[in-house]
């Protein structure tokens, strides 16, 4: 079993910058393909972005192209997501994501993710 366990999140203003951070445990790291997800209040899930086992392939919703990164260090088994430019509509719990089914970036489906963690809140004010 992969545990996800996330942080980062809190309160900033619009035009502002957060990084949420995933620690993994349990299972060889760097194995996983891993990802974001994100849920805001009366929505369903959506896909953030992604990230290839050797960290040499991204993929991001269109939403957030060219405002957020996703990268991971397999020697501290952590992945981010560093957000900048942050807009209210960001608003949601952000949800780190590992899977193991095949190295892609491409899917962008929840049920293609084996493990998910708690997640974490993020508020972004007008």
């Amino acid at each position: 079993q992969l545990q996800l366990v996330e942080s980062g999140g809190g309160l900033v203003q619009a035009g502002g910058s957060l990084r949420l951070s995933c620690a993994a445990s349990g299972r060889t790291f760097s194995n996983y393909a891993m990802g974001w997800f994100r849920q805001a209040p009366g929505k369903g899930r959506e896909f953030v972005a992604a990230v290839s086992w050797s960290g040499s392939k991204t993929n991001y919703a269109d939403s957030v192209k060219g405002r957020f990164t996703i990268s991971r260090d397999n020697a501290k088994n952590t992945v981010y997501l560093h957000m900048n430019s942050l807009k209210p509509q960001d608003t949601a719990v952000y949800y780190c994501v590992a899977t193991t089914t095949e190295d892609t970036v491409e899917i962008t489906t929840g049920g293609f993710y084996d493990y998910w963690g708690h997640g974490t809140q993020v508020t972004v004010s007008s």
